[in-house]
């Protein structure tokens, strides 16, 4: 590690926090190899162990650097990076992973449609090669940060002929191209957070298409296993997060304290404090491999932590916790969990057995891959797409 040192000092060294624009030093950081350590040279990282970004991260925080505000890039670095890094050509790493990672591209998902969200796999957006290019004709929804973003991860079906998982492409978008239209949907918590997003005509080059024709869904799963980790598998220290902010909710009202409220609120406190020790194993695991099916189980428990912990914290605060900032239809640029009142946070858990893969999808892939249980019967699985029912 302390070669790792040496090179924070080197780039405090040339770029003084103080005295250099933020932009200038997070390019500067990103060349220097610590954007993320573990990616390799030239790609924003050394190829050192993964574990090593953490002191990376704490040594340039203590001297005051700036950081590529992650929340706000969460997309792009939690999913469409991993992505790109895996199954990308050496062109499309070096053109997408700096302004990535520096923020000055925000990255969207372009997966879930209308018709196809548990079951992404049954998505009916087309791409039609033309020459150099692919024509993109269709719907994406729930989509986070398109407002935003300056490019998207899509998924779009190149051979209707061919069973639904094997006539997928993945392919990146650009967000500002003509034919690209982003609508604002409005959710129970009163913003706009997500979009819906239609795409007509939508010209792709094939030179941002992601692996293979027809191996879309296989890339996908990269995208996908890595979005679980990023949303349930976050570091957070002991009674941080939502069982944090109940707990002290807690202790701020003992007037409102019953035996049963109690009996909850350890057991759910024992409950974060499990999933947060478990965290810290798969996390330990990546640092050997990519993210498996464990992270299913991560983000399944974080959904169901983050519903139950915000019910218990509007019971405690009775009436209290019936009350509502703020129903302004805005358009965040991140879901700020804990920064809201109790009302908010109970809205919005609402959506984490949603967003991510839906928590009845998720017990499914835990069963059959991770406890290795029989898989559910599958009657579409050799059906051509276009002979599937809609």
């Amino acid at each position: 590690m302390s070669g790792m040192r040496d090179r924070v000092t080197a780039l405090l060294s040339a770029h003084d926090p103080a005295k250099t624009e933020r932009l200038g030093f997070l390019r500067a950081r990103f060349d220097a190899g610590l954007a993320w350590v573990h990616f390799p040279v030239g790609l924003g990282g050394l190829g050192a162990p993964r574990d090593a970004q953490q002191e990376v991260d704490r040594a340039l925080a203590e001297a005051g650097a700036p950081d590529n505000s992650p929340r706000r890039i969460g997309i792009g670095l939690g999913m469409a990076a991993p992505t790109i890094l895996a199954h990308g050509t050496d062109e499309q790493r070096l053109r997408f992973l700096r302004p990535l990672w520096t923020g000055e591209e925000v990255w969207c998902q372009l997966f879930s449609e209308p018709g196809a969200g548990s079951d992404l796999a049954a998505l009916g957006t087309r791409a039609r090669r033309d020459g150099d290019d692919w024509v993109v004709t269709g719907q994406k929804v729930w989509t986070s940060s398109a407002h935003n973003a300056r490019w998207a991860i899509l998924l779009a079906r190149t051979d209707p002929d061919v069973p639904k998982h094997a006539g997928i492409t993945y392919f990146l978008c650009d967000m500002t191209a003509p034919g690209v239209e982003v609508r604002p949907l409005r959710q129970i918590t009163g913003e706009a957070e997500f979009n819906e997003v239609f795409l007509t005509g939508v010209r792709v080059p094939d030179a941002h298409r992601v692996g293979e024709v027809g191996a879309g869904w296989r890339i996908a799963q990269t995208t996908l296993m890595n979005e679980r980790v990023a949303i349930g598998g976050r570091p957070v220290p002991r009674e941080g997060g939502m069982v944090g902010v109940v707990a002290d909710t807690w202790r701020a009202h003992p007037d409102r304290r019953t035996a049963e409220l109690h009996d909850r609120l350890l057991g759910l406190w024992v409950e974060s404090e499990a999933l947060r020790l478990a965290g810290i194993r798969l996390r330990q695991q990546l640092a050997a491999g990519s993210p498996g099916p464990e992270g299913s189980a991560m983000k399944l428990g974080f959904a169901r932590l983050s519903q139950a912990l915000s019910g218990l914290e509007v019971e405690l605060l009775a009436e209290d916790g019936l009350r509502y900032d703020d129903w302004t239809a805005h358009r965040p640029a991140a879901v700020d969990f804990t920064g809201r009142e109790a009302g908010y946070r109970y809205l919005r858990a609402k959506g984490n057995s949603i967003e991510g893969g839906t928590s009845e999808v998720l017990r499914n892939i835990i069963a059959e891959r991770v406890l290795g249980l029989p898989a559910e019967p599958r009657s579409d699985k050799d059906v051509p797409w276009k002979d599937l029912p809609r």
